[in-house]
Protein backbone atom coordinates (compact mmCIF):
# COMPACT_ATOMS: atom_id res chain seq x y z
CA UNK A 1 0.00 0.00 0.00
CA UNK A 2 1.38 3.38 -0.64
CA UNK A 3 0.33 6.51 1.43
CA UNK A 4 -3.05 7.21 -0.93
CA UNK A 5 -4.49 3.78 -0.76
CA UNK A 6 -3.44 4.81 3.52
CA UNK A 7 -5.49 7.75 3.00
CA UNK A 8 -8.12 6.66 1.13
CA UNK A 9 -8.94 3.19 3.27
CA UNK A 10 -8.30 5.83 6.56
CA UNK A 11 -10.87 8.17 5.17
CA UNK A 12 -13.13 5.32 4.61
CA UNK A 13 -12.58 3.76 8.20
CA UNK A 14 -13.62 6.68 9.67
CA UNK A 15 -16.23 8.34 7.89
CA UNK A 16 -18.38 4.85 7.20
CA UNK A 17 -18.75 5.29 3.26
CA UNK A 18 -17.24 5.88 0.26
CA UNK A 19 -19.24 9.22 -0.19
CA UNK A 20 -18.12 10.43 3.28
CA UNK A 21 -14.77 9.63 2.88
CA UNK A 22 -14.95 11.08 -0.82
CA UNK A 23 -16.20 14.22 0.52
CA UNK A 24 -14.27 14.45 3.28
CA UNK A 25 -11.56 14.68 1.15
CA UNK A 26 -12.61 16.61 -1.28
CA UNK A 27 -12.20 13.98 -4.73
CA UNK A 28 -14.81 12.03 -6.86
CA UNK A 29 -16.82 8.82 -5.13
CA UNK A 30 -15.77 7.10 -7.81
CA UNK A 31 -11.70 7.67 -7.34
CA UNK A 32 -12.16 6.51 -4.30
CA UNK A 33 -13.94 3.46 -4.97
CA UNK A 34 -11.37 2.64 -7.21
CA UNK A 35 -8.85 2.99 -5.20
CA UNK A 36 -10.41 1.09 -2.51
CA UNK A 37 -10.91 -2.17 -4.68
CA UNK A 38 -6.67 -1.37 -5.69
CA UNK A 39 -5.71 -1.62 -2.00
CA UNK A 40 -8.06 -4.72 -1.56
CA UNK A 41 -6.27 -6.69 -4.63
CA UNK A 42 -2.85 -5.84 -3.31
CA UNK A 43 -3.32 -6.80 0.28
CA UNK A 44 -4.92 -10.22 -0.82
CA UNK A 45 -8.15 -9.85 1.72
CA UNK A 46 -10.82 -7.81 1.76
CA UNK A 47 -11.01 -4.84 4.02
CA UNK A 48 -15.18 -3.55 4.04
CA UNK A 49 -17.97 -5.79 3.90
CA UNK A 50 -20.94 -3.48 1.76
CA UNK A 51 -24.26 -3.09 3.10
CA UNK A 52 -27.60 -2.82 1.36
CA UNK A 53 -27.93 1.25 2.34
CA UNK A 54 -24.61 1.76 0.83
CA UNK A 55 -22.31 1.28 4.16
CA UNK A 56 -19.00 -0.29 4.73
CA UNK A 57 -18.61 -2.30 7.61
CA UNK A 58 -15.09 -2.96 8.52
CA UNK A 59 -13.61 -6.86 8.49
CA UNK A 60 -11.81 -7.80 10.95
CA UNK A 61 -8.50 -7.30 9.43
CA UNK A 62 -9.25 -3.97 8.65
CA UNK A 63 -9.58 -3.49 12.55
CA UNK A 64 -6.26 -4.90 13.05
CA UNK A 65 -4.86 -2.69 10.37
CA UNK A 66 -6.37 0.49 11.19
CA UNK A 67 -4.32 1.18 14.32
CA UNK A 68 -0.85 0.70 12.01
CA UNK A 69 -2.03 3.02 9.70
CA UNK A 70 -3.79 5.51 12.19
CA UNK A 71 0.65 6.12 12.90
CA UNK A 72 1.35 7.02 9.56
CA UNK A 73 -1.67 9.06 8.98
CA UNK A 74 -0.77 11.07 12.37
CA UNK A 75 2.72 11.06 11.53
CA UNK A 76 1.81 12.17 7.77
CA UNK A 77 -0.38 15.03 9.11
CA UNK A 78 2.76 15.84 11.23
CA UNK A 79 4.47 16.27 8.08
CA UNK A 80 2.11 18.01 6.20
CA UNK A 81 2.41 20.36 9.47
CA UNK A 82 5.89 21.10 9.17
CA UNK A 83 5.91 21.90 5.49
CA UNK A 84 3.18 24.24 5.65
CA UNK A 85 5.01 26.25 8.50
CA UNK A 86 8.07 26.47 6.23
CA UNK A 87 6.18 27.69 3.19
CA UNK A 88 5.28 30.07 6.24
CA UNK A 89 8.60 31.16 5.74
CA UNK A 90 11.27 30.73 8.54
CA UNK A 91 10.02 27.58 10.44
CA UNK A 92 6.80 29.81 10.49
CA UNK A 93 6.61 27.95 14.57
CA UNK A 94 8.42 29.54 17.80
CA UNK A 95 8.07 27.12 20.64
CA UNK A 96 9.16 29.19 23.93
CA UNK A 97 8.66 28.24 27.64
CA UNK A 98 9.17 30.22 30.50
CA UNK A 99 8.93 30.32 34.00
CA UNK A 100 5.59 31.80 35.72
CA UNK A 101 6.97 35.15 36.61
CA UNK A 102 8.50 35.70 33.20
CA UNK A 103 5.48 34.22 31.29
CA UNK A 104 3.06 36.89 33.12
CA UNK A 105 4.32 39.88 31.44
CA UNK A 106 8.00 40.05 29.70
CA UNK A 107 7.26 36.87 27.65
CA UNK A 108 3.87 38.56 26.44
CA UNK A 109 5.18 41.48 25.59
CA UNK A 110 8.30 40.38 23.25
CA UNK A 111 6.01 37.75 21.64
CA UNK A 112 3.72 40.92 20.79
CA UNK A 113 6.78 43.02 19.90
CA UNK A 114 8.04 40.62 17.34
CA UNK A 115 5.04 39.93 16.08
CA UNK A 116 5.00 43.27 14.23
CA UNK A 117 7.33 42.62 12.14
CA UNK A 118 6.91 38.89 12.23
CA UNK A 119 3.51 38.75 11.54
CA UNK A 120 3.40 35.27 10.11
CA UNK A 121 5.20 33.80 12.56
CA UNK A 122 3.13 31.30 15.41
CA UNK A 123 3.91 30.99 18.26
CA UNK A 124 3.45 27.68 20.45
CA UNK A 125 3.95 29.82 24.21
CA UNK A 126 4.05 27.20 27.02
CA UNK A 127 4.69 27.75 31.47
CA UNK A 128 7.61 25.29 32.92
CA UNK A 129 9.28 25.14 35.87
CA UNK A 130 12.51 24.52 36.77
CA UNK A 131 12.36 20.53 37.81
CA UNK A 132 10.32 20.19 34.53
CA UNK A 133 12.44 22.00 32.37
CA UNK A 134 14.84 19.29 30.99
CA UNK A 135 12.01 17.02 30.55
CA UNK A 136 10.13 19.89 27.87
CA UNK A 137 13.45 20.19 26.08
CA UNK A 138 14.29 16.35 26.23
CA UNK A 139 10.95 15.05 25.08
CA UNK A 140 10.84 17.77 22.29
CA UNK A 141 7.67 19.62 23.87
CA UNK A 142 9.62 23.16 23.40
CA UNK A 143 12.47 24.26 21.57
CA UNK A 144 13.79 26.76 24.27
CA UNK A 145 13.18 27.17 27.70
CA UNK A 146 14.01 30.67 29.70
CA UNK A 147 14.64 30.21 33.26
CA UNK A 148 17.01 31.70 35.75
CA UNK A 149 19.31 28.84 36.75
CA UNK A 150 20.72 26.18 34.21
CA UNK A 151 20.25 22.92 35.53
CA UNK A 152 23.86 21.44 37.00
CA UNK A 153 25.54 19.33 34.68
CA UNK A 154 22.61 18.76 32.41
CA UNK A 155 23.46 18.33 28.78
CA UNK A 156 21.91 21.02 26.95
CA UNK A 157 23.53 24.57 25.87
CA UNK A 158 22.03 28.01 27.32
CA UNK A 159 22.23 32.02 26.18
CA UNK A 160 22.15 34.59 28.80
CA UNK A 161 18.87 36.69 27.89
CA UNK A 162 18.59 39.22 30.89
CA UNK A 163 18.48 40.19 34.14
CA UNK A 164 16.27 40.39 37.43
CA UNK A 165 16.28 41.53 40.46
CA UNK A 166 14.28 40.64 43.98
CA UNK A 167 12.05 43.36 44.87
CA UNK A 168 9.81 43.43 48.46
CA UNK A 169 6.14 43.84 47.33
CA UNK A 170 3.89 45.48 49.94
CA UNK A 171 0.47 47.42 50.41
CA UNK A 172 1.41 50.92 50.77
CA UNK A 173 -0.75 51.05 53.83
CA UNK A 174 1.47 48.54 55.32
CA UNK A 175 4.85 50.48 54.98
CA UNK A 176 3.79 54.30 54.29
CA UNK A 177 7.51 55.40 54.68
CA UNK A 178 9.27 52.84 52.40
CA UNK A 179 12.73 54.48 51.16
CA UNK A 180 13.72 53.61 47.72
CA UNK A 181 15.32 50.62 48.34
CA UNK A 182 14.66 48.44 51.64
CA UNK A 183 17.14 46.81 53.97
CA UNK A 184 15.89 43.15 54.88
CA UNK A 185 16.06 43.90 58.51
CA UNK A 186 13.25 46.33 57.87
CA UNK A 187 10.65 43.60 57.39
CA UNK A 188 11.54 42.20 60.58
CA UNK A 189 8.50 42.41 62.90
CA UNK A 190 6.18 42.36 59.86
CA UNK A 191 3.91 39.89 58.42
CA UNK A 192 5.59 37.87 55.93
CA UNK A 193 5.05 35.49 53.02
CA UNK A 194 7.49 33.19 52.57
CA UNK A 195 9.21 31.88 48.92
CA UNK A 196 11.28 29.68 49.82
CA UNK A 197 10.06 26.90 48.57
CA UNK A 198 9.47 28.15 45.04
CA UNK A 199 12.82 27.24 43.55
CA UNK A 200 16.44 29.02 43.39
CA UNK A 201 14.91 31.92 43.65
CA UNK A 202 13.36 31.03 46.65
CA UNK A 203 16.70 29.66 47.52
CA UNK A 204 18.82 32.80 46.85
CA UNK A 205 16.49 35.15 49.10
CA UNK A 206 17.10 32.51 52.03
CA UNK A 207 20.54 31.93 51.37
CA UNK A 208 20.72 36.00 52.04
CA UNK A 209 18.67 35.81 55.00
CA UNK A 210 20.92 33.38 56.14
CA UNK A 211 24.16 35.33 55.59
CA UNK A 212 22.45 38.47 57.60
CA UNK A 213 21.12 36.06 60.21
CA UNK A 214 17.44 37.25 59.69
CA UNK A 215 14.50 35.61 60.64
CA UNK A 216 11.38 36.38 59.26
CA UNK A 217 7.71 36.78 60.77
CA UNK A 218 7.07 33.84 58.13
CA UNK A 219 2.65 33.74 58.55
CA UNK A 220 2.32 32.25 54.76
CA UNK A 221 4.76 29.81 52.94
CA UNK A 222 3.54 30.26 49.36
CA UNK A 223 5.33 27.74 46.76
CA UNK A 224 4.28 30.30 43.66
CA UNK A 225 6.15 33.87 43.19
CA UNK A 226 1.86 34.77 42.34
CA UNK A 227 0.20 33.51 44.81
CA UNK A 228 2.33 35.17 46.93
CA UNK A 229 1.62 38.52 45.44
CA UNK A 230 -2.05 38.12 45.69
CA UNK A 231 -1.72 36.93 49.39
CA UNK A 232 -0.10 40.83 49.51
CA UNK A 233 -3.36 42.13 47.58
CA UNK A 234 -5.54 40.69 50.21
CA UNK A 235 -3.62 42.49 53.19
CA UNK A 236 -2.07 39.04 54.31
CA UNK A 237 1.47 40.34 54.66
CA UNK A 238 4.45 41.45 52.29
CA UNK A 239 6.86 39.43 50.75
CA UNK A 240 10.08 39.23 48.10
CA UNK A 241 9.61 37.96 44.73
CA UNK A 242 11.47 38.82 41.18
CA UNK A 243 10.95 42.03 39.94
CA UNK A 244 8.80 40.55 37.23
CA UNK A 245 6.04 39.12 39.07
CA UNK A 246 6.10 42.11 41.27
CA UNK A 247 5.94 44.28 38.40
CA UNK A 248 3.07 42.27 36.77
CA UNK A 249 1.07 41.92 39.57
CA UNK A 250 1.44 45.60 40.60
CA UNK A 251 -2.27 47.11 41.32
CA UNK A 252 -3.60 50.29 42.72
CA UNK A 253 -2.50 50.37 46.45
CA UNK A 254 0.47 48.13 45.71
CA UNK A 255 4.10 49.06 45.75
CA UNK A 256 7.48 47.68 45.15
CA UNK A 257 10.88 48.39 46.16
CA UNK A 258 14.27 47.11 45.14
CA UNK A 259 16.47 45.29 47.87
CA UNK A 260 19.34 46.98 49.82
CA UNK A 261 21.87 45.53 48.71
CA UNK A 262 20.49 44.64 45.44
CA UNK A 263 19.64 40.72 45.06
CA UNK A 264 20.51 40.02 41.29
CA UNK A 265 19.96 37.08 38.97
CA UNK A 266 20.59 35.80 35.80
CA UNK A 267 18.21 34.51 32.82
CA UNK A 268 18.86 32.28 30.37
CA UNK A 269 17.81 30.57 27.34
CA UNK A 270 18.00 26.85 27.24
CA UNK A 271 17.62 24.78 24.13
CA UNK A 272 19.20 21.18 23.33
CA UNK A 273 22.88 21.14 22.36
CA UNK A 274 21.85 19.37 18.92
CA UNK A 275 18.79 21.56 18.09
CA UNK A 276 20.27 25.21 18.67
CA UNK A 277 17.82 27.89 17.93
CA UNK A 278 17.81 28.96 14.42
CA UNK A 279 17.61 32.32 12.98
CA UNK A 280 14.09 33.20 13.48
CA UNK A 281 14.45 32.20 17.33
CA UNK A 282 17.67 34.00 17.49
CA UNK A 283 15.86 37.37 16.39
CA UNK A 284 12.96 36.44 19.33
CA UNK A 285 15.77 35.95 21.61
CA UNK A 286 16.94 39.23 20.81
CA UNK A 287 13.07 40.92 21.23
CA UNK A 288 13.22 39.56 24.33
CA UNK A 289 16.87 40.48 25.94
CA UNK A 290 15.37 44.03 24.57
CA UNK A 291 12.64 43.65 26.86
CA UNK A 292 13.95 42.67 29.83
CA UNK A 293 16.83 45.42 29.92
CA UNK A 294 13.70 47.44 30.11
CA UNK A 295 13.20 48.86 33.33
Amino acid sequence: MNLRHIEIFHAVYVNGSVTAAARALNVSQPSVSKMLRHAETLLGFQLFQRTNGGGLIPTHDAHTLFSEVSEIQDRVHALREAARNLRRGADGMLRVSALPSLALDALPTAVSLFLKSHENVRFDLQTVHHDDLLRKLYERETDVAIAYQVPPAAPIAHRWVGEGELVVLYREEDMPDAPPSVELERLCGRKFISVAASGPIGQLFTQELQRLEIELDEMVSARTFYIASALVRQGVGMTVVDSFTAQACLAPGLSMRPLKPRIAFDIYAMFLINRPPGALANDFLKTLTRVLDTP
